[in-house]
């Protein structure tokens, strides 16, 4: 694992307590002394308690001050750096639950918000890991484990230099690329490599796919579009085109048809 220099703060209930679920590592918790005990804060203490981890009761203007403007809930974890991973250890993880390969690739993504609703998507979706580049694209911030609810306590994610790079390597290791396009003529609903070990690529949310991943991509396809907007949000398109593969890895009555 590959890791950045310095601690992170995690804030809200559910990214803390998803982190406590998961075993991972976190150096203390700092909670509103005046906070109610709810189920989910009795259950941190808990978590906490098990796993040695201090909880201080402290003043919210403390949390606050900690939290740099994020809606905290009177809840925060001081944690180490996101531990981001390689593609080995992603295509590693398939093959320990015996299934091929669903990876998402973020193509310049940069609203946090779109990456941690994309990554609670992928996560509940049984995908295998996340691929966000290190230019010009939203890493993970205190702002994207809010948004993903706590999804990244348990969805790896590799950062890696480039798109380009990350597609030639994949596809060296069997990986079939298909990227969402608004421009792409076949619809993700008749596409014939949903089955196959897969990475979908998803495009920024102001240019879609670059350049270069157009070319790298094995494939591209799109979503239809019935009313007068030419495209989705790009968490929502994600959702759509990893339930189709959901769908079709798991046949009919996958979800509940």
């Amino acid at each position: 694992m590959t890791r950045d220099d310095g601690d992170r703060i995690v804030v809200g209930l559910h990214p803390v307590r998803e982190l406590l679920r998961a075993g991972r590592p976190l150096r203390r918790i700092l909670i509103d002394r005046d906070r109610s005990r709810t189920e989910v804060v009795a259950e941190i203490h808990e978590l906490a308690d098990a796993a040695g981890i201090a909880i201080e009761a402290v003043a919210r203007s403390t949390i606050d001050q900690r939290a740099h403007g994020h809606t905290h809930q009177g809840l925060l974890a001081i944690a180490p750096a996101f531990p981001y991973v390689d593609l080995d250890h992603l295509l590693a993880r398939a093959e320990r639950r015996g299934e091929p390969p669903l990876l998402i690739a973020l193509d310049g993504i940069t609203d946090p918000h779109n990456l941690g609703a994309i990554a609670r998507t992928a996560e509940v979706a049984g995908a295998h890991g996340l691929i966000v580049t290190r230019r010009r694209a939203a890493s993970v911030t205190p702002s994207v484990e809010k948004a993903a609810a706590g999804a990244l306590a348990h969805l790896p994610v590799a950062r890696l230099p480039n798109m380009s790079h990350v597609l030639r390597t994949l596809g060296e290791r069997d990986v079939w690329s298909v990227g969402l396009s608004v421009t792409a003529s076949q619809s993700v609903f008749s596409c014939d490599l949903l089955t196959e070990p897969l990475v979908l690529v998803v495009g920024s949310e102001s240019r879609g796919l670059a350049r270069s991943s157009h070319v790298h991509c094995d494939t591209l396809v799109s979503l239809p579009v019935a009313g007068q907007l030419g495209s989705l949000n790009a968490s929502v398109a994600t959702g759509v085109a990893v339930y189709e593969v959901w769908r079709r890895r798991h046949g009919p009555g996958a979800l509940g048809e």
